[in-house]
């Protein structure tokens, strides 16, 4: 195995999620199968980075511990220094309400409400008053080209609309991460494209931590840092310029 070198980006320096000697096995029927090995890693505030892996790497594992979306069997994640695992339940939601911001592969929207009340949703668990919930909710909405469609539900909406909402809700509470899970998945080449410009625009415009969990080597052409797991551990870590895309698979060496 390649030893890892973090190959910080250049002006980014704040380590925004650290995670020590992170562990996660899974028992059933008494097999044990283990997820994460025993991982180390630092992503600082304001990347664009990038989670690859092949299927039963435990790439989306290491992608919910990140987000407090799955406690770890032992290790610590810590989030601005705070280790997550040591939460209760209600400072763990909290947190997931007002600094994480999440995609999803299935969009997730609640089908009977409109574009503009999924949006805000977020916003009424947050405490903002219903006035300024619907301003936001238009203005992120605009900020994803669906201010015409506030009215709509999904069933009325194309995949890739769907997924421009759910990208508006997870602004709802302005997080300053945004954990993507497979954002391109669902979606035909050039409505892919167009939700990849939508998350460059609001890591360079807004500052916002994006992390994708991702099969799209499209996403290569945007993100500062790759992260390549295998096995439970990381395999390499290289940065955008470093890695070279050839015949469908990730090539380069590890920075």
């Amino acid at each position: 195995m390649n030893e890892t070198v973090q190959a910080v980006p250049d002006a980014m320096e704040r380590v925004i999620i650290r995670t020590v000697k992170l562990r996660k096995v899974y028992s059933q029927k008494k097999v044990e199968t283990v997820a994460l090995a025993g991982v180390d890693s630092e992503i600082y505030q304001g990347e664009f980075l990038s989670i690859m892996g092949p299927s039963g790497s435990g790439k989306s594992t290491f992608f919910n511990m990140i987000g407090g979306l799955d406690s770890p069997t032992s290790g610590r994640v810590m989030i601005d220094e705070v280790d997550v695992a040591q939460l209760t339940a209600i400072e763990l939601a909290f947190l997931r309400c007002r600094k994480i911001g999440y995609i999803f592969q299935q969009y997730n929207l609640i089908q009977y409400m409109t574009a503009l009340e999924n949006v805000t949703t977020p916003m009424t668990f947050a405490g903002l008053s219903p006035d300024d919930a619907r301003n936001r909710g238009m203005e992120l909405l605009d900020l994803v080209g669906l201010k015409d469609r506030w009215a709509h539900r999904p069933i009325e909406m194309s995949g890739g609309q769907q997924q421009r909402v759910a990208i508006a809700r997870s602004m709802a509470n302005l997080p300053t991460i945004l954990l993507c899970d497979e954002p391109t998945a669902n979606l035909d080449f050039n409505t892919g494209q167009e939700i990849l410009e939508i998350l460059k625009n609001l890591n360079g415009q807004r500052g916002v931590t994006i992390i994708c969990a991702t099969h799209d080597h499209r996403m290569l052409d945007i993100c500062d840092r790759l992260i390549w797991i295998r096995d439970g551990l990381i395999d390499r870590v290289a940065r955008r310029d470093e890695v070279d895309i050839q015949l469908g698979s990730v090539g380069g060496e590890a920075s």
